[in-house]
């Protein structure tokens, strides 16, 4: 799952800002932080697992992967928070955006100088908020091939996300109240 899922499957303030600190710290340095957020670590990382395990997302990563191989799930990733941005109305995602830019930077000091600079992107472009749009899809899909270090910057992985939209709707119905429910049990094992 990519920024909007993780945020959105958050149980507290703090975990939330553990949830983005999973992709930006080394895992030694995860115990640094205070208990909720390394509640947040351990909840990313249960999630991505859980997604990583699932039938529907493995069908999914089938469509993207004839054309970006093994990066197929950082595009089903972004794929997935279209339709999760897509499933809440309208003011749920304004509120939920403006929230977790909020939390954010109210933790700014316990960040690491790349998140507050990626934050910084996020909120000024609204990322969360914008993922509801194809637009917005697109221009994080174009974000994964520019980082991506064995992929041409001008794959048409857009274009095979807007020919199998319906498809990966699918896959989305199935699989994310299952992601749900498995969160919450995590976070009450905490």
């Amino acid at each position: 799952m990519n920024y909007l899922a993780h945020s959105f499957l958050s149980f507290s303030d703090e975990q939330i800002v553990g949830q983005f600190l999973e992709d930006v710290i080394p895992n030694r340095d995860r115990f640094s932080y205070p208990e909720k957020m390394q509640q947040g670590i351990t909840l990313h990382r249960e999630i991505d697992t859980f997604t990583d395990a699932h039938p529907a997302l493995r069908d999914a990563k089938k469509i993207f992967s004839p054309l970006v191989r093994l990066y197929s799930g950082a595009f089903v990733d972004v794929a997935m928070d279209y339709f999760l941005a897509n499933s809440l109305s309208d003011q749920e995602l304004k509120n939920h955006a403006e929230k977790v830019y909020l939390v954010l930077r109210k933790y700014e000091e316990l960040l690491p100088e790349r998140l507050v600079r990626m934050v910084s992107g996020m909120e000024k472009d609204n990322w969360l908020y914008n993922y509801k749009e194809e637009w917005g899809i697109q221009y994080s899909m174009q974000n994964v091939l520019n980082k991506a270090k064995y992929l041409d910057k001008d794959l048409a992985v857009f274009e095979v996300f807007r020919k199998n939209k319906p498809q990966l709707q699918k896959h989305f119905n199935v699989f994310f109240p299952e992601l749900l429910s498995h969160a919450k049990k995590v976070n009450a094992a905490f």
